[in-house]
């Protein structure tokens, strides 16, 4: 694993007039870059919320990962299991329920992490 393998947390970015007391419904909270001469977003003003910027970036050792700070790994079959260490293994949709199990089963016995491990 990583040293430090916890991703930075940041602000959640909205467009402006999304959120709030004066908010308007038309405007879904998601995020849009903010454009126009007198757009206060646009210009920085604090009180209108933070912007995406490069500052929010992480570091190259931990973008990609997952949150859990192993790299993640996507499996389609018994195969691809083999020579996996300290990796955390997804299951692809694709693998029917009885392929699931066996892929759960063996990579327990490895000793991996599964993170879509539900079988119902």
């Amino acid at each position: 694993m990583v040293k430090n393998s916890k991703k930075k947390s940041h602000p959640t970015f909205y467009v402006p007039n999304s959120k709030g007391k004066r908010r308007m419904k038309s405007v879904k909270t998601r995020w849009r870059k903010p454009t126009g001469v007198d757009n206060k977003k646009r210009i920085r003003k604090k009180y209108m919320g933070a912007c995406p910027r490069i500052g929010y970036k992480n570091p190259d050792s931990i973008r990609g990962r997952h949150p859990s700070g192993l790299e993640e790994v996507l499996v389609f079959n018994l195969k691809d299991l083999e020579g996996l260490k300290d990796k955390a293994v997804r299951i692809s949709g694709s693998v029917g329920k009885k392929k699931k199990i066996l892929l759960v089963s063996k990579a327990k016995e490895i000793g991996l992490t599964i993170i879509n491990e539900v079988i119902r």
